[in-house]
């Protein structure tokens, strides 16, 4: 868990690619992880169009942060629909598990939470967040407690401090991630 202040964009890059020796993003490149566990790893450059389609996606959501959420879960589908030709992803299902851990085209929870995490920060130094800011990823589950470990990027609402979960894990190709309050995520299996 993070304390329940939000934290810097030095200590979200910290805690979300140092374990994995990932370069962390910028508004040019990025590496998205893939094949559970970030075990391989493609850079994807960002072009002017592409800058361009996220401000045009986020622009829409400009008028309330609930607006964000939405404008934010469009530009997850766009990002899975932008990278899945570069890393063989286009086929990737919801909430790939252990019998699939050896299938380089899925996403484990480790892989689409850094790669969420790499969105939202390119997003924040783009400009385009307004109403939320990027925090650590978070887990839940510890397998003695009968529930698996998941991890879901997180942004936190500026007026109010309330964390939601982005979790693009739970849904397949081009579809948009899951976002809730944090407090409920808690509360899943």
């Amino acid at each position: 868990m993070v304390p329940a202040f939000a934290a810097g964009r030095a200590e979200v890059i910290a805690a979300t690619y140092s374990t994995y020796s990932v370069l962390p993003p910028t508004t040019r490149l990025l590496v998205v992880c893939y094949g559970f566990d970030c075990n391989y790893r493609a850079e994807v450059a960002l072009t002017d169009a592409d800058r361009a389609a996220l401000a045009k996606l986020l622009n829409a959501g400009k008028a309330s942060a609930a607006a964000e959420r939405q404008a934010l879960g469009r530009a997850g589908a766009w990002f899975d629909r932008r990278i899945g030709s570069t890393t063989g992803t286009q086929g990737h299902i919801a909430r790939a598990g252990i019998r699939h851990m050896f299938d380089t085209g899925q996403f484990d929870c480790i892989d689409s939470s850094r790669n969420m995490t790499s969105l939202l920060l390119v997003l924040d130094e783009l400009k385009l967040l307004r109403h939320h800011s990027v925090e650590v990823p978070v887990s839940r589950g510890l397998l003695i407690d009968g529930r698996p470990v998941h991890v879901s990027a997180v942004i936190s609402e500026n007026a109010s401090g309330t964390r939601w979960t982005v979790d693009p894990w739970t849904r397949a190709y081009g579809q948009a991630p899951e976002i809730m309050p944090l407090a409920r995520w808690m509360t899943l299996n």
